[in-house]
């Protein structure tokens, strides 16, 4: 049996507590605490088409420096929960955000950017809500927010959350446990806001 191993580490510029778990279908897994308020985001990359149908990166530094941010993320694209609450959600309170000072929404999922852009076109997100794809999932590991789904053959994606970032330090954020959906929403964030 394997017990909890804890150890300190440097992910991302950042003190992390990692613990590697059995997790329930016998797989070893390293475990990394979630990202907390006051944190900087670590450094990422997103893939994502603009409006010309152009492929682009992005990344947080791009994405947050100087500005204010509302960052959340799905399990997974086209899902009931994702597609039907969470992101239609953003996209209807877009303008509320914007009064609100908000520069950029962004949803990131852990999918292709090809799967992001159908799912944004299917949703109308349009330029209200910039649909990111973390398509190996690297910037949901090192924000310590991976969700075990490979029993259910979805393999390792994002938990749910929504989170304000202001020059890329977390000042809000609302982290669902497993793939929940119960304080992430647009609704959540908004009355949430400074």
């Amino acid at each position: 049996m394997l017990a909890n191993i804890f150890q300190q580490t440097r992910l991302a510029g950042r003190q992390m507590q990692r613990a590697a778990v059995r997790s329930s279908h016998g797989r070893v897994q390293v475990v990394t605490r979630a990202i907390a308020v006051g944190q900087k985001l670590p450094e990422g990359k997103f893939k994502y088409f603009d409006g010309e149908g152009q492929m682009r990166d992005v990344t947080t530094d791009e994405l947050c420096k100087g500005k204010k941010v509302v960052l959340f993320a799905v399990p997974g694209a086209f899902t009931p929960t994702c597609s039907l609450k969470h992101v239609p959600g953003f996209v209807d309170k877009a303008d509320e955000f914007k009064t609100k000072g908000v520069d950029t929404i962004a949803c990131v999922s852990v999918n292709d950017a090809f799967v992001m852009a159908a799912w944004g076109k299917d949703l109308k997100a349009g330029d209200k809500v910039l649909m990111l794809a973390d398509g190996n999932g690297q910037f949901t590991k090192a924000l310590g927010v991976e969700l075990d789904l490979v029993d259910k053959g979805l393999g390792l994606r994002s938990r749910r959350y929504s989170m304000y970032v202001e020059d890329g330090v977390v000042k809000v954020l609302h982290l669902e446990e497993g793939g929940a959906f119960t304080v992430s929403s647009a609704e959540d964030m908004l009355g949430s806001l400074p």
